[in-house]
C-alpha cells in the first residue's frame, strides 16, 4: 500500500502546526487508498546539517542522518504541514531536507499552508526546494489564514470549507507516489547493482 507521510514542519515552541498535522491526518485516515503516518520534526531532533559529504553522496557518518535517511525513504510520498515565517517555510523543514537527496528522489509531495496569507509563500518557496529533489508536486493545495482558521491566532478551528480542500490534495499525492513507483524502483535496482 502507498505510504504517506504528513510532515509537521514546525519545531516552535507554541507551535500549531501539530494541531493542523493532526487534522489532516484525520480526514486521511477515513480514506483505504494509502497509509498515513505523522511524522513529527520535533521528534526527529535532527541538528542544523552537520555532514561532511553532500547529501547526494549518500555518504552519511552520523547516526541521526541515517535514521532520517530510512524514515524518508519508507515512503512514498509526503504532505508537508508548512508555517510561514518571513514570507517561507521554517528553518527546521528546509533543514531536514537539506539532510539527504536521494531518499526524496521521484516521490510526490502536496502541501498545507498556515499564516496570515495562507502560507502561500512559504509553499511556493517548497515548489522550488522539492524540484531540487526530484519531488513532484501537486497542484492542489490547502491555505489556512491566521484571520479565519485559528481562534485567537493559536486555536485550530478550520472553517468547513477548509476539509474540502483536503481530499483533492490527497488525491493527486497518491496519484503521482503511485505513478513515480516504477521510477523509485528502478533506482533502487540501479543502486543495488553498482
Amino acid at each position: 500500500m502507498t505510504k504517506i507521510a504528513i510532515v509537521v514542519g514546525s519545531t516552535r515552541p507554541g507551535r500549531v502546526g501539530d494541531s493542523v498535522a493532526q487534522w489532516v491526518h484525520g480526514i486521511a485516515s477515513q480514506r483505504d487508498d494509502a497509509q498515513f503516518d505523522i511524522v513529527d520534526l520535533r521528534d526527529i531532533q535532527l541538528p542544523l546539517l552537520d555532514e561532511v559529504a553532500p547529501p547526494s553522496f549518500g555518504q552519511y557518518a552520523n547516526d541521526h542522518t541515517r535514521q532520517w535517511s530510512a524514515l524518508v525513504n519508507s515512503y512514498d510520498g509526503f504532505v508537508f504541514v508548512t508555517p510561514e515565517y518571513n514570507h517561507s517555510t521554517s528553518g527546521a523543514l528546509k533543514n531536514a531536507i537539506d539532510f539527504l537527496y536521494g531518499e526524496w528522489n521521484n516521490k510526490a509531495a502536496g502541501f498545507v499552508g498556515y499564516g496570515s496569507a495562507g502560507g502561500a509563500r512559504a509553499i511556493e518557496h517548497l515548489r522550488g526546494i522539492m524540484a531540487e529533489v526530484q519531488v513532484a508536486t501537486v497542484r492542489n493545495q490547502v491555505m489556512l489564514s491566521l484571520f479565519t482558521d485559528f481562534e485567537n491566532f493559536t486555536t485550530f478551528t478550520p472553517q468547513a470549507v477548509q476539509a474540502d480542500a483536503v481530499g483533492p490534495m490527497l488525491d493527486q499525492v497518491i496519484a503521482w507516489s503511485t505513478a513515480l513507483k516504477p521510477l523509485r524502483t528502478a533506482a533502487q535496482e540501479t543502486s543495488a547493482v553498482a
